[in-house]
């Protein structure tokens, strides 16, 4: 595949949106950091998730800029040290972002179910699919395996689809609990709201790559 000049033809409009999308989210985190706010992001996902009922799910401080994220096996918010310390704008839109992961756990919210069910199917699919589909390619007598990359990879892509509405979602659940707690005013409501819109577009990116790298082997494909 790097090769092969038209696999960038395909994947170049993906890898510039990647590209803008994570410049966007760099500058507005950044602007949005130096927005004081009433709490920290810790004490923000706290008092979001008590205020549904869910003090069983706990709060992890985690190592990593920006490795913010929600673990539904174990039920825990787990946030970067910048965003579970600190009172920023930034800080708790991202805390009550990963909050709102929490409350689609709980709520059985469908897209977040189907994404955990694909996740088997999507991680074999990305680390097998091109694989067996160039193998297919080169050895003739194997040919199928190429068909089997490409189902493999529609799974991966599945995936980034589906998880596009359980990103979007959740944070349209991180500004309703923001604004019906009182945690944000008016500018931090749109600092918050920039920099969780700028982190979906990172999600638009990733689903917009897989959809390219699909077309991109049937292309192949079709072109053998």
């Amino acid at each position: 595949m790097m090769f092969d000049p038209m696999y960038l033809v395909f994947v170049a409009p993906a890898m510039l949106l990647a590209f803008i999308a994570q410049a966007m989210v760099s500058s507005r985190y950044a602007t949005a950091s130096r927005v004081p706010a009433s709490m920290t992001g810790a004490q923000a996902a706290r008092r979001i998730l008590d205020s549904v009922g869910l003090r069983n799910v706990a709060i992890e401080q985690v190592s990593g800029h920006l490795s913010d994220h929600y673990d539904p096996s174990r039920k825990v918010v787990r946030l970067s040290p910048a965003v579970y310390g600190n009172a920023s704008a930034a800080s708790v839109g991202i805390a009550a972002h990963e909050a709102g992961h929490a409350i689609q756990d709980a709520v059985r919210y469908t897209p977040l179910v189907l994404r955990g069910l694909a996740v088997p199917l999507a991680s074999f699919g990305s680390n097998m699919a091109f694989i067996l589909f160039f193998i297919g390619l080169v050895v003739q007598s194997l040919s199928f395996l190429a068909v089997l990359g490409i189902v493999l990879f529609s799974f991966v892509v599945f995936f980034q689809i589906i998880t596009l509405p359980v990103e979007f979602n959740a944070s349209r659940r991180a500004n309703q609990q923001l604004a019906a707690l009182g945690i944000v005013s008016s500018e931090q409501t749109r600092q918050v709201k920039k920099v969780l819109n700028a982190a979906a577009l990172t999600y638009v990116a990733g689903t917009l790559m897989a959809l390219l790298q699909l077309l991109y082997l049937l292309s192949r494909l079709n072109r053998r």
